[in-house]
């Protein structure tokens, strides 16, 4: 988990959220309420029924040495969700918003069908596809998404040099 720390924590001059998937995660909403538990809002609007709720996804900052981050970072390779690196200015509202936009996109038809983009299996699959506008789009504040691979001996990270997408793989393995 080190090396995952690292990355998620790389200098003073950022922060760390996770985006963590309701629908992966057994009983995350008694995680994100305990006494013990992060800053955290959900991505969906609203008031939502409760079992809505209970599978929506969560945005929830993380802190380094902190029980619910370890918790959180605990979840590695069961596709749980994914971590981003904001710059340390940015606060929770501002992320949520930013990330509120990418829930919705439009098929073929023009209907309006969620997009799981906080799924690492979605996430590392799509950024690879995406013109320079959609990886603005999709990137905004955001300095570096990591995610876990197609094994949970790596990590994936994805970041934006000059428009274009960098896609580091780093081994977990020691």
């Amino acid at each position: 988990m080190a090396k995952i720390e690292e990355l998620i924590w790389p200098d003073d001059d950022s922060i760390a959220f996770a985006v963590l998937d309701g629908a992966s995660i057994t009983n995350l909403l008694d995680k994100l309420y305990d006494e013990a538990g992060p800053d955290f809002e959900c991505l969906y609007a609203g008031d939502l029924e409760p079992d809505i709720a209970e599978v929506a996804p969560y945005l929830a900052r993380l802190e380094p040495e902190n029980a619910f981050s370890k918790w959180a970072l605990s979840g590695w390779g069961e596709h749980w969700g994914i971590y981003a690196v904001v710059p340390a200015e940015m606060e929770l509202p501002e992320v949520r918003r930013h990330f509120r936009k990418l829930n919705m996109v439009y098929g073929p038809d023009s209907k309006p069908l969620y997009f799981r983009w906080y799924d690492p299996r979605v996430l590392r699959i799509v950024l690879p596809t995406c013109n320079r506008e959609q990886l603005e789009e999709i990137f905004g504040p955001v300095k570096k998404f990591i995610l876990e691979g197609e094994t949970p001996e790596q990590v994936v990270a994805f970041s934006l040099a000059n428009g274009e997408l960098v896609h580091e793989r780093i081994s977990l393995k020691v």
